[in-house]
């Protein structure tokens, strides 16, 4: 005779769900605190207590995609959507994951699938026009960041959006006006959001409106004497003296604070090569690719090098002041090792250890090279190669200078200069255009330079 199984009263169900519930509470406060480990412990655990939970799903999925574990995101996120298929916050998730890792085209979808839910969701419609520009399918962009402030009015984050859009594909003067109107209202509705100050102040530049530029940080700095970035673009504007490079703290809070949007704004302006023109560049000078590198990605960033690095290393490092980059960095994946730290310190500490050096517009925030050259020398070995990109300086004297931009420019003679003075050779400087800013064209320098010697073959020595 066969036996029963044993069945679970109403009261024990009914525990069951109470105890799943709590354990869900506590793991969202926990992803909130940013406490990854135990946010994804106890989601988990929601999911053994009820295999089906749609928001313990739904929110490992978001957990997983921070950790760089994105192909099991999406899988989460669908299987949620799978039993609440009309949760908007979870197509725009999902599409958040999609945009991020270079979908625009599925993002879309899942951005569309959101307001189908919800026509009133602001984050999936201004996430929307986001991927329409990276398309650039600019009209529609346009009208979506049009419908987001029609909208809502009173958002903040869709009037500094608009005001990128503007000043990123302004064609004439009023674009930068309009744009200049949005970051002013943007920090208006929200105070904390200091980019939309600076990329203010930058604007203000940009339309020969210079005191008023300086103005708007030295208010900033009345208000946040201690504040990095509203001291240093101050100088920037001629409000101060420039320093010799960027100071650590003002590079670390820029780029903590830009490390969620950085990719953003990135894709969304498809003119952004640096990263392509550089390994193009250092194609020419290198063997074909065969995995057999130490290479180094020196202010690695969120790791747009990485893929295009990738060939060519046998181990591939980042390394980057900020945290918060490096963070993006590792969750694309691609590096075998990713550390914060301040770059010249870092390779001073690394003697002739990698065949590779690669820059792509880091030594923007250096005004003066000669030590990080040095330090990149001594940490290259023999025969082996460095290149880097800069903001092109188009004079003929041998000098630097800080831009409104925040970031500094070099004529090609000082570069020839520091360059032959670290001790490289076969030196070649060729020009191209990194990325486009306030509809301009942003011309640069793309760098090679090679340390003298015999080539270290490949095998000795330890990958740092």
């Amino acid at each position: 005779m066969a036996m029963s199984r044993p069945r679970p009263d109403n009261l024990t169900l009914r525990r069951a769900v109470r105890d799943h519930r709590a354990v869900l509470q506590q793991a969202l406060r926990a992803h909130q605190a940013d406490d990854l480990d135990t946010a994804e412990r106890l989601y988990r655990e929601v999911l053994e207590l009820h295999a089906a939970q749609p928001d313990a799903l739904h929110y490992l999925g978001v957990l997983c995609h921070q950790r760089g574990r994105s192909d099991e995101a999406v899988e989460l996120i669908r299987t949620a959507l799978k039993i609440t298929p009309r949760h908007p916050d979870a197509h725009n998730n999902l599409g958040n994951i999609h945009k991020e890792c270079d979908r625009p085209a599925e993002a879309e979808a899942c951005y569309r699938r959101a307001l189908e839910c919800s026509a009133g969701h602001h984050n999936a419609l201004g996430n929307l026009a986001v991927v329409l520009e990276v398309q650039s399918r600019l009209d529609e962009a346009f009208e979506a960041y049009g419908s987001l402030l029609q909208q809502a009015p009173d958002d903040a984050r869709g009037h500094y959006l608009m005001g990128l859009f503007l000043r990123s594909h302004a064609q004439h003067m009023e674009h930068l006006e309009q744009a200049a109107e949005c970051f002013g209202r943007a920090f208006e509705l929200d105070p904390r959001n200091l980019r939309a100050l600076e990329a203010l102040g930058v604007t203000l530049y940009a339309l020969q409106r210079r005191d008023e530029a300086r103005g708007v940080y030295r208010d900033w700095l009345a208000r946040e004497p201690d504040n990095p970035v509203p001291r240093h673009m101050l100088a920037a504007c001629g409000g101060a003296e420039a320093p010799p490079r960027a100071a650590d703290d003002y590079v670390r809070e820029l780029f903590d604070g830009f490390a969620d949007s950085f990719d953003e704004q990135l894709l969304k302006n498809l003119d952004y090569r640096a990263p392509q023109v550089l390994v193009e560049a250092l194609a020419e000078r290198l063997d074909a690719p065969a995995a057999a590198l130490d290479v180094l990605d020196a202010g690695c960033g969120t790791g747009l090098c990485a893929p295009l690095l990738r060939p060519y290393a046998r181990h591939l490092a980042g390394v980057d002041l900020s945290g918060g980059m490096v963070e993006k960095a590792r969750a694309r994946g691609g590096y075998d090792v990713l550390e914060v730290a301040e770059l010249t310190g870092y390779l001073q500490a690394r003697r002739a250890a990698w065949h590779l050096v690669v820059s792509a517009d880091t030594l923007v925030y250096f005004g003066q090279l000669q030590e990080a050259l040095v330090a990149t020398y001594g940490a290259l070995r023999p025969g082996g190669w460095l290149g880097f990109t800069l903001e092109a300086l188009d004079e003929e004297a041998d000098r630097v200078e800080l831009t409104p931009s925040g970031r500094y420019r070099h004529t090609r003679r000082y570069v020839e200069r520091v360059v032959a003075a670290a001790g490289f050779d076969d030196v070649r400087i060729t020009t191209d255009t990194l990325r486009r800013e306030a509809g301009q064209a942003v011309a640069g320098w793309v760098v090679m330079a090679q340390r003298p010697g015999p080539v270290t073959p490949v095998g000795d020595g330890d990958a740092a």
